[in-house]
């Protein structure tokens, strides 16, 4: 199953950035799950602790408004 891990090593960071596809999860506090598939290369590493994906192409703005 998952594991927890420090921080993103350099390994991790490689087989990440070799991905084309990944997978955004998000909930709503009154519980609404929203799961999109992402690609385009529009996934970036910025740090042992810290990721960055350009919203690019969807059907709606869910994420974001999950993550305010």
């Amino acid at each position: 199953m998952a594991k927890q891990l420090p921080g993103i090593s350099d390994h991790l960071r490689a087989f990440m950035e070799a991905q084309h596809l990944f997978f955004v999860g998000t909930a709503a506090p009154d519980g609404r799950v929203n799961v999109l598939p992402k690609g385009m290369d529009c996934l970036r590493v910025l740090g042992p602790n810290c990721v960055a994906w350009l919203n690019v192409t969807g059907s709606g703005n869910e994420t974001a408004a999950h993550l305010r």
